[in-house]
């Protein structure tokens, strides 16, 4: 009975810490086929979206077909359109990059464009990886 009854309790733990804690995967990219990663949202104690994007093995922009200089993570919710997050920049021998941002509004895509200039303000490259849930 005592058995049953922590399994029970591990069980429970576990779903109530996934469901806090949402995680998305990037598709597979015909253009950076090596490319993964995912994305886990929380929220905050101010109840604000915090997104925490992790990639490797993402190209370096310039060796993309046409040749770009930067990468942009945007987001879109439900309660608006696309919203720029930040800029990633691979490095090290795996081509790793991280993110982290903040949001009011819960994302449902998160996405990944290859940019000529950093400072724009829709997203206007190539997408590279997008998520799914």
């Amino acid at each position: 009975m005592k058995t049953i009854h922590t399994v029970s309790m591990m069980l429970l733990t576990i779903i109530v810490l996934n469901s806090c804690t949402p995680k998305m995967t990037f598709v597979t990219s015909a253009i950076v086929p090596a490319a993964t990663g995912s994305v886990n949202i929380k929220k905050d104690k101010n109840k604000n979206y915090v997104i925490d994007v992790n990639v490797q093995n993402l190209a370096e922009p310039k060796n993309l077909s046409p040749a770009k200089n930067t990468y942009l993570v945007w987001m879109e919710s439900s309660e608006n359109s696309a919203k720029k997050l930040g800029q990633l920049m691979p490095n090290g021998k795996a081509l790793k990059a991280s993110l982290k941002a903040t949001a009011i509004n819960e994302p449902k895509t998160v996405y990944i464009t290859a940019e000529d200039n950093a400072d724009v303000q829709n997203p206007d490259g190539q997408v590279i990886l997008t998520t799914k849930r």
